[in-house]
Order: C-alpha cells, then sequence, then structure tokens
C-alpha cells in the first residue's frame, strides 16, 4: 500500500488510513509499519493519539520532534524513539533539515492497557554497536538500556555488511515479526529485499544472511 502526496512517500506494510485491506491489518500488537520518506522541511503537523506505543526509526536524515509533553528532540540514525500515547497526546514529526530527505519507520504497537499516562524517551545505539549483531532496542522491562514499551515484546536491530549472519530462537509460544528496513538477504532461505516483511507463527528459529548492506528489525512478540 501506498501514499504519495508530495511531500510524503509512504510506504505502509498494514492497512493504514484510506487503505484498507482485512488481510493486513496487523499482527499480534504490532498494528502500524509506515516507511515513510519526507521531503526537505516538511513533515506531519500537530495531530493527536491515544492508547498506542509510537516508535520511530530514522535510516537517513533527521526527524524534529515536538508534543504536547513539552518535549522536543532530534531524531537521527541510531536513535529509537517511544512516546506513549495513553490518555492522550498532540505532537509533529518534521524533517529537520531543508536540504535533505528524511527515511525513517513509523512504528505502532497496541499497548498492554489503555489509558497509560502519556510519556517519551529517546535513546540512542551507535551502528557500531549494532553491527554484525541482534541489538535489543526496545522491551517491556527496558533491559539492557533498551526502551521501554508497554507491551510483551523484544525489539531487536541489526546493522549488516553483506555476508554477516545473525540468527535467533522463536520460543514455541511466541510469535515474531521481521522487517526488512534496509539491503537485501536470505531470511530463513528466501529472498527478501528492502521494505518486505515476514510473520513467524511457528517457525522455531529466524536466520538472516545479508547480500547486500542490511538494516533489519525482529520483533519477539506474545
Amino acid at each position: 500500500m501506498h501514499t504519495q502526496i508530495g511531500w510524503l512517500d509512504s510506504r505502509h506494510t498494514f492497512s493504514f488510513a484510506e487503505h484498507y485491506d482485512p488481510r493486513f491489518m496487523g499482527f499480534r500488537a504490532l498494528r502500524v509499519i509506515n516507511e515513510d520518506r519526507v521531503a526537505p522541511g516538511q513533515g506531519f503537523g500537530t495531530h493527536p493519539h491515544r492508547d498506542m506505543e509510537i516508535l520511530s526509526y530514522v535510516l537517513e536524515g533527521a526527524l524534529a520532534h515536538r508534543d504536547s509533553m513539552g518535549t522536543g528532540s532530534i531524531i537521527t540514525p541510531g536513535d529509537v524513539q517511544r512516546m506513549t500515547a495513553g490518555t492522550g497526546v498532540l505532537h509533529s514529526e518534521f524533517n529537520a533539515s531543508n536540504a535533505s530527505v528524511t527515511h525513517f519507520l513509523q512504528i505502532w504497537l497496541q499497548p498492554d492497557r489503555a489509558r497509560l499516562e502519556p510519556s517519551y524517551e529517546q535513546r540512542r545505539f551507535d551502528p557500531g554497536t549494532r553491527r554484525g549483531r541482534l541489538t535489543l532496542v526496545g522491551s517491556r522491562d527496558g533491559r539492557g538500556g533498551s526502551c521501554v514499551i508497554h507491551q510483551d515484546v523484544d525489539l531487536y536491530s541489526a546493522v549488516l555488511e553483506r555476508g554477516d549472519r545473525v540468527s535467533q530462537p522463536i520460543k514455541p509460544e511466541r510469535f515474531a515479526w521481521v522487517q526488512v528496513a534496509r539491503g537485501s538477504g536470505k531470511l530463513n532461505g528466501h529472498a527478501v529485499s528492502a521494505g518486505d516483511g515476514a510473520s513467524f507463527a511457528s517457525e522455531p528459529s529466524f536466520e538472516f544472511e545479508a547480500d547486500s548492506p542490511s538494516d533489519v528489525l525482529l520483533f519477539d512478540l506474545a
């Protein structure tokens, strides 16, 4: 699903806004993955959200964030931002540059309970620490310095060079979603490339071998 409105070029993994497909309404608690490219100096004006965990994962450029909690920040590659909309929050997201496109993933997860107090968190994960391995960047308990997500999910990031391989077992009672944010490779033997996603409902493990420089996200879900 694709939205293109001049300043915004957005690809939707799941149904979003006027794009509706009953086969793709999300996966477990994962509700939205939008791959957005925002033109220089443009962005999403102030708008409301509630009862959603919203993550921003910047691939290129810089994203300027402001919200009704008084938060103002710049999100760059290597940062993971989490905003708990909870009882309600207003926010805006703009390309922080007047010269280059900002490319980022907007991710929504349904929280484990409604009417949480709105909150904001931003963590830095240097690409060097994620290179060639899966790094925990989000979790329910915030372990290992990861962002706290109010849902039973572990979110991992890996930055890979050609030939790098990462793998992880999936417990029988768990589910997984893999999003190829950038690059290409073999996902459990299947060829995938940037923008592709895959769900795991009965596989014992996840394995990705990069055919080119890649950025991969793994969601381990209840």
